[in-house]
């Protein structure tokens, strides 16, 4: 066999002698995938079309110990390293080109304590997969949109979901993680272990190691929710957000809806309200009866239904393999010029596929204070997310400007703060708008735990040191 080229953390193209490949693919437990390897071409696929980067190996860990191996081959050799876990970051930054894609997708082990009410998992498990295991025992906990997401990557940047106004954010319920620093060591962080490393776990994104596992809080819900969507023609769009507007702030924390823009299957483009009420659906029903009561619904598919199926509307919106680009900014401002924005921006779409929505924020989540995570943006009542999705690379060019000029229309009203998992490939610099006051803290963080930026193919915190 020949030598491999590699990239390193320089940018550099280096070669590795096939020996020392042999030999690091001889410290696996799991698989090393060399170009020409069957598997290979699969493996460095992820939920973004527009995602075609080739690493020069990809190593698929069965376990925290090849987790080891790969973080000491990196450093070792100063390789370029990505880390997949779920593989649905817009950004596709689970992927590299020509260096280490430490691929922990087949790291599946879910073990629930119903007693304690806690979980923990291995960073390849999505949220489908975590959900099926804790509904067995009546509990949950604040999980993502997409069902098909990974738990790992949603977790360490902060965590929307269904969930969040009623238990907070994703990272708001970790109890602890396992993870491999780039020292090679293999740390647990909690409140009372490595307190400094986990605090900034939760928001900090991958940028302080690679998790092995974590250990969620878990709560009672369901198996039955009250969920689901509320159709409207696209004619009640002004109405339907002045109607949101005064509705959301007087909304329990047992309810979380969202309110977007989209085109039905028939082609019509239309607003629709994604529902979850998460207490007993009594309640919910006398709850919802306001929004249920707004306009005259094209369809109203509001019901009790099991909350795995609630977390799996999204699978047929958003499926594999269509090429995506986003725009993210938490929002202050819905006032009628804000909406009026909208409306027209959405009006241009090119793409049936491609969405826009408001995403109901506050309750539990603002109820953490902005200095005890590394998600500190607590504040902000709504999340607007654009969301771009088309087939045709031949319309790249039009998609990607249609989002940014959508959000740039909206600059007005919208926070300089953004969700670092709505980052696409292009906002390197809007990272430090992410964290606001706590990114030097951040920076402090990585210069303690990664002073070589070995974890930098992230939305990435830079060292000084």
């Amino acid at each position: 066999m020949t030598d491999l080229r590699v990239t390193t953390t320089r940018g550099t193209n280096t070669v590795l002698d096939w020996a020392t490949v042999q030999g690091f693919k001889a410290s696996l437990r799991g698989t090393l995938l060399c170009p020409t390897d069957e598997g290979y071409e699969d493996a460095r696929k992820i939920w973004n079309g527009m995602i075609d980067r080739h690493p020069a190996l990809i190593a698929r860990c069965a376990g925290a110990v090849d987790v080891i191996a790969a973080v000491n081959f990196a450093r070792d050799h100063s390789l370029l390293v990505s880390v997949h876990g779920g593989g649905h970051n817009v950004a596709g930054l689970a992927v590299c080109n020509g260096g280490l894609m430490i691929d922990l997708s087949r790291m599946k082990g879910i073990q629930v304590d119903p007693a304690s009410r806690t979980a923990r998992a291995e960073p390849g498990v999505t949220w489908a997969e975590f959900d099926q295991e804790t509904q067995a025992f009546g509990l949950a906990t604040t999980g993502g949109f997409m069902a098909t997401t990974g738990i790992a990557g949603l977790t360490l940047g902060g965590g929307l979901g269904y969930l969040m106004r009623r238990f907070g954010l994703v990272c708001d319920n970790l109890v602890s993680v396992d993870i491999v620093t780039a020292d090679g060591q293999l740390r647990r962080a909690s409140t009372t272990e490595h307190a400094d490393l986990f605090w900034g776990l939760r928001g900090g994104g991958g940028n302080f190691g690679v998790v092995t596992s974590f250990a969620y809080r878990l709560h009672p819900v369901g198996p039955t929710v009250l969920g689901g969507l509320l159709i409207h023609p696209i004619s009640a769009a002004k109405e339907a957000f002045q109607f949101y507007r005064e509705f959301t702030p007087t909304t329990p924390d047992e309810l979380t809806i969202y309110l977007g823009f989209a085109t039905s299957p028939k082609g019509d483009p239309v607003v629709a309200f994604i529902v979850c009420y998460s207490g007993p659906t009594e309640q919910g029903e006398a709850v919802i009866e306001p929004l249920r009561k707004f306009g005259t619904p094209v369809a109203d598919m509001v019901g009790p239904m099991p909350y795995t199926a609630l977390q799996n509307l999204s699978r047929e919106m958003f499926p594999a393999g269509r090429l995506n680009y986003w725009k993210s900014s938490f929002l202050y401002d819905l006032g009628d010029q804000a909406i009026d924005t909208m409306i027209a921006q959405f009006a241009g779409v090119p793409s049936p596929f491609s969405q826009a929505a408001l995403e109901q924020l506050g309750g539990a989540v603002s109820r953490i204070g902005k200095d005890e995570t590394a998600f500190s943006e607590r504040s902000a009542p709504y999340n607007l997310i654009i969301v771009s999705a088309w087939t045709n690379p031949v319309e790249n060019d039009k998609n990607i400007r249609w989002t940014r000029e959508f959000w740039e229309a909206m600059r007005p009203y919208e926070s300089e703060a953004v969700y670092v998992n709505y980052l696409d490939i292009d906002e390197q610099d809007r990272v430090s708008a992410v964290y606001g006051e706590t990114y030097e803290r951040l920076v402090a963080l990585k210069n303690s735990y990664d002073p070589t930026n070995l974890f930098r193919h992230n939305q990435n915190i830079k060292p000084t040191v």
